[in-house]
């Protein structure tokens, strides 16, 4: 059975989606059949990052409300083997009733190794949604100050729907940054309450290979796509560092 993963963030602008694009490609590359779900219902961006905007015909609500088998409603990457897309429909409102979006899971734990659900960000319908039927759950943050208050936010309401599998990445970090605000990795991990899963550096690559459609690690070999690969390793339960020889 396959896992699934809430990919969450307490504010906008962190990487989220970016960061499900890069490591979901990176677990199909792999070997292991990926399912990305765009969560983000009405502002989805998920199709572009992966480069499927005019392949994605159906979404997750047309599965879960039995319109459409999800074999029929997922779309396979034309040039990463074993990673696949269901995206989110363009327009409120959003009913799809917890138990119906957990029997949506349990057919994907079915037929993928994993599932990554792009939350949106906040706290929403979309969140709780994506919450209610993971396995486990990262959230994504950077290292300002507001991000790290409402990760803290996030992990609490993460914590009252008994998520036990709870793991940060701090993403865009900038160490030159960190150094002048006389701050650390292990500092924003205390203030989100976090074990750390990985870290992933600001790369003006990831803006480049998104706007282009393409996958990170079709773009880049360096900088973030190593920060991202590491974290694919880590999820597949290996020992390896959490940074990237760029630090």
């Amino acid at each position: 059975m396959g896992t699934v993963i809430a990919v969450t963030s307490g504010k906008g602008g962190t990487g989220k989606t970016s960061l499900v694009g890069a490591v979901g490609s990176c677990l199909a590359a792999l070997g292991h059949p990926t399912l990305c779900i765009d969560m983000d219902v009405g502002l989805r961006n998920l199709d572009l990052t992966l480069g499927l905007s005019d392949r994605a015909l159906m979404d997750f609500t047309d599965v879960a409300e039995g319109r459409c088998p999800l074999e029929k409603a997922v779309v396979e990457h034309p040039e990463i083997q074993d990673l696949f897309l269901l995206t989110a429909p363009f327009s409120f409102p959003l009913n799809v009733p917890e138990d119906t979006m957990k029997n949506l899971l349990t057919q994907a734990r079915g037929a993928f190794d994993y599932i990554l659900l792009d939350a949106p960000a906040g706290l929403g319908e979309g969140f709780h949604l994506a919450a209610c039927g993971c396995d486990r759950a990262i959230v994504v943050s950077t290292t300002d100050a507001s991000a790290l208050r409402d990760a803290q936010r996030t992990v609490s309401e993460l914590s009252r729907r008994q998520v036990e599998q709870v793991h940060l990445v701090v993403n865009r970090v900038q160490p030159k940054l960190l150094k002048k605000l006389h701050t650390t990795i292990d500092d924003a991990m205390d203030t989100a309450g976090l074990p750390l899963l990985g870290v992933v550096p600001e790369d003006n690559l990831v803006m480049l290979a998104a706007n282009r459609g393409r996958p990170l690690i079709l773009c880049a070999n360096k900088g973030a796509a190593i920060g991202y690969r590491n974290i694919a390793f880590r999820i597949e339960g290996r020992r390896v560092p959490v940074m990237g020889p760029v630090w």
